[in-house]
């Protein structure tokens, strides 16, 4: 009855007449609540970046550019003095000042925040004045004031006065956290109705400070279905779809009045394995957890044909990957850019070497609306399995419940998973500190490992890199780090996904290489 009302709910707000100046859309899922400190992920992150703001941002070709803050600067090797925007207003009045900063800084080092591993560059934040900061960071940090990109600015008085000075947990996806059902942000488009799962309707703000946005109101629809979300895109009730499935393009390109938006996205997919347990939680095996043994990743990584999963499951629009950083990103390898080679013979060979002739059956965590064909993926994985002895069992869940379940609120309870990463920085540092550093039970300091690979040198070579200024001995110590990653089989890298976006004729629209849609590139005809 419930997924009855939702497709009623959700029939009813494509049919309703638009407005010239309403720009409607729908991706696959809906953010995760409306709580900035929340859910460290691309999706519900952009989206919340059109109600609140970081200090800098990103502009349509990921250049880094002013926002809350306008000016800044490293005075010493772990300092930086940071002037602030002036003029600027929360959506309830309320002003902009330095004190929010340093609230919004302390409410993600709360316990229920996934942004402890932005906030935990920061030792110190110190108020020089109402628009005048200076950060202190625990270690040399130059790429800080770009992975403040999405850390968002909460208006302190605000939430005092509403009890929401601790984040949301990501684990209580129906939280009564007062700033997970509401928000008052200082970005261009405030919130004037949600629904959630159905309906999310924006206006926007007219105290903004920058650039008038150029929808006066946007309606988003949630539609987790493929083909209905074509088949609004195609009907002329979207404007805008996406991700489209690149199966797709053709008939999209060949209706009128619509076309495919594409490119390649900066987010590498990947399958990952519990390298922390020393038994498995989620296997038939009772004796020491085989992801210790490097010839049992080894003969996973073998089994797995990547350049078939390209070919067939992503209809060739993807791109192979060795690494877990794209070309887009800074510090990205291409002599380390090689997928493992699909050999089976020689995975069942590991795996018999490795005292498991006979293979074994472990759970396979997977969302089903989170990436383009994320599902087939993981189900083309476990065939290609199969042939070597591994039975999978495939836990393929809505992003809720998987990143409830996966990420360290949930106790990182995955014992192999498909998880993609895209760097908030966009640089090579962010995914070497967040996903291939070692980490403790709570997830520090790599709050993404979720499966705690873990090796000393990686963690030498990550500090060091975070200090480096020069470029050419950073770039070699960031590929030595990738070499041993690589060498350990910590992870099995697959693909960059495409861009896939539909959209109307004569919508003009900024389409980032990390997917975010800034509502603030929309252009209506």
């Amino acid at each position: 009855m419930r997924r009855l009302l939702l497709a009623a709910g959700c029939a009813a707000a494509l049919t309703a007449p638009a407005m010239a100046d309403t720009f409607r859309f729908a991706y696959q899922a809906d953010p995760q609540g409306l709580d900035p400190h929340a859910l460290n992920e691309t999706f519900t992150l952009g989206f919340l970046g059109n109600i609140y703001e970081g200090l800098t941002a990103y502009d349509a070709d990921m250049n880094l550019v002013p926002s809350l803050a306008t000016e800044w600067a490293a005075t010493g090797p772990t300092t930086w003095a940071v002037k602030l925007r002036e003029g600027v207003t929360f959506h309830d009045g309320a002003t902009f000042e330095a004190e929010d900063v340093v609230f919004s800084w302390e409410r993600g080092l709360s316990e229920g925040s996934d942004q402890k591993a932005r906030a935990g560059l920061i030792k110190a934040i110190t108020v020089k004045g109402p628009y005048e900061i200076e950060i202190e960071t625990v270690a040399p940090t130059p790429t800080l004031m770009r992975e403040l990109t999405v850390y968002y600015i909460m208006d302190k008085g605000w939430a005092e006065a509403n009890d929401a000075v601790t984040a949301t947990s990501v684990a209580d996806a129906n939280s009564a956290n007062f700033a997970n059902l509401n928000e008052n942000g200082t970005g261009p488009y405030t919130i004037t109705a949600r629904q959630s799962g159905v309906e999310t309707r924006l206006a926007a703000f007219d105290g903004y400070w920058g650039d008038t946005p150029g929808a006066a109101e946007v309606i988003f629809t949630p539609i987790a279905e493929d083909p209905t979300r074509v088949a609004a895109l195609l009907s002329g009730q979207i404007d805008l779809a996406y991700p489209v499935p690149t199966q797709d393009w053709q008939r999209i390109d060949a209706a009128e009045g619509v076309k495919v938006m594409s490119g390649a996205e900066a987010r590498t997919i990947f399958l990952g394995f519990d390298q922390f347990r020393d038994v498995l939680t989620h296997a038939s095996i009772e004796g020491p957890n085989p992801f210790r043994d490097i010839r049992v990743r080894q003969a996973f990584a073998h089994a797995i044909d990547v350049n078939a999963i390209v070919a067939k499951v992503m209809r060739g629009a993807a791109t192979p990957a060795g690494l877990l950083v794209a070309p887009q990103v800074n510090g990205f390898d291409q002599s380390l850019n090689q997928p493992y080679v699909y050999d089976p013979e020689k995975a069942q060979a590991l795996l018999a070497e490795a005292g498991y002739p006979d293979g074994f059956t472990v759970q396979m965590d997977c969302p089903n609306d989170r990436y383009v064909n994320d599902e087939q993926i993981c189900q083309a994985a476990a065939g290609f399995l199969s042939k070597i002895g591994i039975t999978v069992d495939l836990l393929a869940q809505t992003r809720s419940k998987y990143f409830a379940k996966v990420l360290a609120a949930g106790g990182y309870d995955t014992s192999f998973h498909l998880f993609a990463w895209t760097p908030g920085s966009m640089d090579a540092h962010n995914v070497l500190s967040l996903l291939m550093s070692c980490r403790d039970e709570a997830g520090k300091p790599a709050q993404f490992n979720l499966g705690g690979y873990c090796n000393p040198r990686v963690d030498k070579l990550t500090a060091a890199i975070a200090g480096e200024a020069d470029k050419a001995k950073r770039q070699a110590m960031i590929s030595e780090a990738f070499r041993i990653a690589k060498d350990d089989y910590a992870y099995i890298p697959l693909h960059q996904q495409p861009l896939s976006w539909g959209v109307a004729e004569g919508v003009t629209v900024a389409q980032r290489a990390d997917n975010v849609l800034d509502l603030r590139s929309v252009s209506l005809p």
